[in-house]
């Protein structure tokens, strides 16, 4: 059997967490394994039991959504992080994508989009609420990367066109037919040449250049 996802609630609302944690266990491979309405929480909690995905409301009383982002990455918590918001705003998706979330959705969403962006960040994949995907490539393209458009290779411009198209690394090296350690190399070098810090600022950087499709 396999294992089921594991995932941390984190939100100030206890009508929004009992209406997650029902939608959650009813899918059958996600288990909720903690839930808090305070950022301080977070840490302890996201310590004891181990989540694989940690659901982060950007606005927490105490510490932010922000906040909560450092401290995870300071503990080193492996835990990925979907950013839960109802804003949609440049300041708010930045300080998340930027702090280190690897996805952000709105409480808008349907209920089942965010049970396609856990199973989608479990995948090693980057998700951001459809509505916001283009506008969260504008806001994460910096000055220094618009200055090296070329700087890439022509590899280094495909698998940055697959990342942006949310396959995984297994699947990049799948479809390219190189090994997963080559991929990973090539991902490092972009990341390098472009001053980026993770996959999502990849995804960014390629719907900019034009890399994929509206």
């Amino acid at each position: 059997m396999t294992r089921p996802i594991t995932v941390l609630l984190v939100d100030d609302h206890p009508t929004l967490r009992i209406g997650l944690r029902t939608l959650l266990h009813l899918q059958g491979d996600i288990l909720v394994v903690g839930e808090t309405g305070k950022g301080e929480d977070v840490l302890p909690l996201a310590q004891r039991t181990r989540p694989d995905i940690i659901i982060l409301d950007c606005e927490l009383p105490g510490m932010s959504g922000p906040d909560v982002l450092a401290a995870l990455k300071q503990r080193n918590i492996p835990a990925r992080v979907l950013a839960l918001s109802a804003y949609g705003d440049e300041s708010h998706v930045k300080a998340m994508l930027q702090g280190g979330a690897q996805g952000y959705i709105l409480k808008s969403e349907a209920p089942e989009r965010i049970v396609d962006a856990l199973r989608t960040l479990m995948q090693g994949k980057t998700y951001i609420s459809p509505s916001l995907l283009h506008k969260a490539a504008r806001w994460l393209s910096s000055p220094a990367q618009a200055d090296f458009p070329g700087k890439l290779t022509a590899r280094e411009r495909q698998v940055a066109r697959m990342v942006a198209r949310g396959l995984s690394n297994k699947e990049i090296a799948r479809a390219l037919g190189i090994s997963e350690r080559t991929v990973a190399f090539h991902i490092g070098n972009i990341l390098h040449k472009l001053n980026m810090s993770g996959r999502t600022e990849i995804v960014a950087w390629a719907i900019r250049e034009g890399l994929v499709e509206d």
